[in-house]
């Protein structure tokens, strides 16, 4: 794939927030409603005590979700975990990663937030504006805003909500009973498109495929390591 230079990430911990409000000015909440031929899933791990991080992005055929390919990269973290700046230590291995990347997906899910971010510029964001490609935000857990608890049944959502009530995200229930997931705009796409495609991509499981499949890929990377130890992910990505 092509990766657009909209930064340099060679940056100090104080420019990094005045560049993630810039770049949530680019950010469009509309794209092309038609359903992608190719969905990708991207993910990272890395351990507490290590630098060392493992990259993934596995291809999928949609709508039946058969795996085309994988591709892997690992790599050193040089920005420091910092919650709300995570994307500036996760992004630059993603994107060397999304270089090797044939064919270009139509859509990608990210585990992590969109919009749902203190500045509007979680990884899915920054990600999505990089590549140029629609992205959706994935999350397992909540990182800001307030919610209604959805009713039981799979599909049922409600919008997640800052303090001045407009939309971050929506909880989404995607399996019965289970507790919802966060699925936030990340470029090129609406929030009720980025919804039906999550469904779209739910088997089941809670996550959807896509990002399933890139955790499992990145966990066994990581674990094959002889210092392998538990991952770190959290923080505001």
């Amino acid at each position: 794939m092509k990766i657009k230079n909209l930064h340099a990430w060679d940056i100090s911990i104080k420019d990094a927030p005045g560049i993630q409000k810039q770049l949530a000015r680019k950010v469009r909440l509309k794209g092309i409603r038609k359903p992608p031929e190719i969905v990708a899933g991207a993910d990272i791990s890395f351990t507490k005590n290590s630098s060392r991080a493992f990259a993934g992005v596995v291809l999928l055929k949609f709508p039946s979700l058969e795996v085309m390919d994988e591709f892997t990269s690992e790599g050193e973290l040089t920005f420091p975990y910092i919650p709300g700046l995570l994307s500036f230590r996760e992004a630059p291995i993603l994107l060397d990663l999304f270089k090797k990347v044939r064919p270009a997906p139509d859509l990608i899910f990210f585990d992590g937030q969109g919009l749902a971010h203190p500045r509007k510029l979680g990884l899915a964001c920054h990600m999505g504006l990089f590549l140029d490609c629609p992205a959706i935000g994935c999350a397992k857990s909540k990182l800001i805003g307030d919610y209604k608890e959805p009713e039981r049944e799979k599909g049922s959502f409600s919008h997640l909500l800052d303090t001045d009530q407009n939309v971050l995200g929506a909880a989404l229930r995607s399996r019965d009973g289970c507790k919802p997931i966060f699925i936030s705009v990340g470029h090129k796409i609406d929030l009720k498109t980025a919804v039906q495609r999550t469904l779209e991509c739910t088997t089941r499981y809670r996550i959807p495929e896509p990002t399933r499949l890139a955790h499992n890929l990145v966990t066994k990377m990581r674990q094959r390591q002889p210092e392998a130890g538990p991952a770190t992910r959290g923080g505001t990505r």
